[in-house]
């Protein structure tokens, strides 16, 4: 397998201590954007002087809009089921555990949920469901991605979902392709295979081979976009960020390209599970910073998410970090868009109860560009396209005039008038600021959309 745990222990064992003068030359490394190597994330790992800290922070950051840009992409998870055959000690959606109620939604709650999403502003959803399906099986994961691209109302659609359920045969991943869906996503939850063994008691998921290997059936059944992620918590921080970069290596040198994004969710506390509430190995804020930074430092190209897991405050410090996407407006219960329903369902606690035009607003006032934008799915810049124009930095040439023309769309069609009136003065000052062919790609997509075009995109 190629998850070495001995290889890992022993470059976390012989990483140096930090001085000025070797991070400074890991940083130089970092920024020719080529990625750095384990020994050197290991060594920026036990980094505690803040001043150099906060040149890793600052490293990170222009690494991030050097290659995507102030853009930041926005998603909404879509939770269609929480039937789930497992039992994983800190998720609520366990299968002993009766303190939530269950449901699977119905194509036509699918589709109130999807419309629910659209009038907000949404244009990508990310479909999550627990790890076991109602009676029609893996075709219930199907009927509801067409059900969701089918689903039109007054001003939008949803133009790309991406998809997170349990691994899936290669077959069953040439459906999923099939579906026309952007990203597949699965986080291994932790690398570390005594912590994975303690904490998946029951089910499918308790076979560790089963799920790591699932990114490479998806990859074989031509999924070029995958999603890969640690829930931060459940073992050393460094020891999963280094088992990461393991995995990222095995995707490189087998299929020729890595993941499209990684996660970084932290343990929260879910109804039903004590674990989730006292994690093992507690993730401190400043050690979530880092891992931020240095994942965007290691792997530079590749999108960074987080979610509403976190707060308000660490989500909108993040941005600076190399977080490039994250979800807004969430709820992780199926029906929890339009039904507001009483009863717990949810997979786990939020830490940012914002709704979608208040997120945006914050994310403006702090200078970024809230995207929608899902024009690379649609013009096949996926895989091993999408690197080759993200590696030497020409990605952000359709990044950014893509993320204020589908900015623009949003603030026509559902912002407040407070958000819109900061989004347009915004969008006014980026154009300014770019490059001269980037001005007046950006400029003309806008334009289009203010006269009331939709779906502009390059």
């Amino acid at each position: 397998m190629f998850i070495n745990d001995n290889d890992i222990q022993q470059v976390l064992e012989a990483a140096r201590a930090p001085d000025t003068r070797l991070v400074e030359t890991i940083l130089a490394h970092a920024r020719e954007m080529k990625g750095i190597g384990p020994e050197e994330v290991a060594i920026l790992a036990n980094v505690q002087n803040p001043d150099l800290l906060h040149q890793i922070f600052e490293t990170a950051r222009s690494i991030k809009e050097e290659i995507y840009g102030k853009r930041l992409v926005l998603f909404a998870p879509l939770y269609i089921s929480n039937l789930c055959g497992n039992e994983c000690l800190y998720c609520a959606f366990r299968a002993r555990n009766t303190a939530i109620h269950r449901r699977a939604l119905n194509q036509e709650e699918v589709a109130r949920e999807t419309r629910t999403l659209i009038d907000q502003g949404h244009k990508r959803i990310l479909l999550v469901a627990g790890e076991s399906y109602p009676r029609e099986g893996f075709q219930y994961i199907l009927d509801s991605i067409a059900t969701i691209y089918a689903t039109r109302h007054n001003h939008g659609e949803i133009r790309r979902v991406n998809v997170n359920i349990a691994p899936l045969t290669v077959d069953e991943f040439r459906q999923l392709k099939a579906a026309q869906i952007g990203t597949y996503q699965l986080f291994q939850e932790t690398y570390h295979r005594p912590t994975y063994a303690k904490v998946h008691v029951g089910g499918r998921k308790q076979d560790y081979d089963w799920r790591i290997t699932a990114i490479d059936r998806a990859m074989e059944a031509g999924i070029d976009d995958v999603g890969i992620g640690v829930l931060f918590g459940l073992a050393d921080w460094r020891f999963e960020i280094l088992a990461l970069m393991q995995h990222i290596r095995h995707l490189e040198d087998t299929f020729g390209v890595g993941p499209h994004t990684i996660s970084v969710p932290r343990l929260e506390p879910a109804s039903g599970t004590d674990l989730a509430s006292s994690p093992p190995n507690p993730v401190s804020d400043d050690d979530f910073r880092k891992i931020i930074a240095i994942l965007r430092l290691a792997v530079p190209y590749t999108g960074i998410i987080l979610s509403t897991r976190e707060g308000p405050q660490m989500r909108g410090e993040s941005y600076a970090l190399g977080i490039s996407q994250i979800s807004a407006g969430s709820r992780t219960n199926p029906g929890g868009y339009a039904d507001h329903e009483d009863y717990d369902a949810s997979q786990f606690a939020l830490g940012d109860h914002r709704p979608l035009d208040e997120v945006i607003r914050s994310i403006a006032e702090l200078g970024y560009i809230p995207s929608f934008c899902t024009g690379c799915y649609r013009l096949g810049r996926t895989g091993a396209d999408f690197m080759d124009l993200a590696k030497p930095g020409d990605i952000k040439m359709h990044c950014e005039p893509n993320a204020l023309s589908t900015y623009q769309e949003y603030l026509n069609d559902y912002a407040t008038p407070e958000t819109r009136a900061a989004g347009e003065a915004l969008i006014d000052k980026v154009i300014t600021e770019m490059q001269p062919e980037a001005a007046r790609r950006a400029q003309t997509l806008v334009d289009r959309v203010r006269a009331g075009g939709h779906d502009i995109y390059c």
